[in-house]
């Protein structure tokens, strides 16, 4: 199953007004189910909720999170220095705001 991993920070900020952690959570969660992909939201310091596809990154950065991960993946980020970071273990790679209103939040 395909993984794809977000980086919320990143997204949510990719629309004005901002969209709320638990919005994208919920949107990004039907929108992995419809396509049959396996879901990682990584967010900067605490995760909103205790679930297994949700990541806080603590004290550390979600970009070193998500940099840190091993395999391949498709990665939801308009952060040039992280897509650079990951390079060719990105399958994917899909700009916040695209994947916003693909989400239609």
């Amino acid at each position: 199953m395909t993984l794809v991993v977000v980086d919320a920070e990143n997204v949510r900020r990719s629309a004005w007004p901002n969209v709320s952690q638990q919005a994208l959570v919920d949107a990004c969660r039907r929108w992995a189910e419809r396509e049959g992909v396996e879901l990682v939201i990584v967010f900067d310091g605490r995760a909103p909720e205790d679930a297994s596809d949700l990541v806080g990154s603590g004290t550390r950065s979600a970009d070193d999170v998500i940099a840190e991960l091993e395999g391949s993946f498709w990665l939801i980020s308009s952060d040039r220095g992280l897509r650079e970071r990951v390079g060719e273990r990105a399958e994917r790679v899909t700009g916040g705001g695209s994947f916003l209103r693909e989400l239609d939040v």
